[in-house]
């Protein structure tokens, strides 16, 4: 079994469609969205402290565990041409599992 680790540069809904689209691929063990499971390290002394952090784009980390080298070519494909379709960014990362 392969873990996949997906990062997404778009919204909350850019992020949904992707998702939706993993729990359609058969072979897909199991899909979660994993940022923001750390805290924040935010400096109170910054000068950033306070300001908001909702400019641009968001920043979607998921997991995605495949059963097989084959599933997840098919994994990458398919996000590939709806990320190219939603017009946002996808950084892939993958490990061996």
């Amino acid at each position: 079994m392969a873990l996949l680790r997906l990062r997404i540069t778009g919204s909350e809904d850019d992020a949904r469609a992707i998702t939706d689209l993993l729990q359609s691929i058969e072979g897909i063990e199991h899909v979660e969205e994993t940022d923001d499971l750390m805290p924040h390290m935010d400096d109170d002394d910054s000068s950033s402290a306070g300001l908001s952090d909702d400019i641009g784009p968001g920043i979607h980390e998921l997991e995605v565990e495949v059963g097989n080298d084959y599933t997840a070519q098919r994994v990458r494909d398919a996000v590939q041409e709806l990320a190219l379709e939603l017009d946002v960014f996808v950084e892939y990362e993958r490990d061996e599992g």
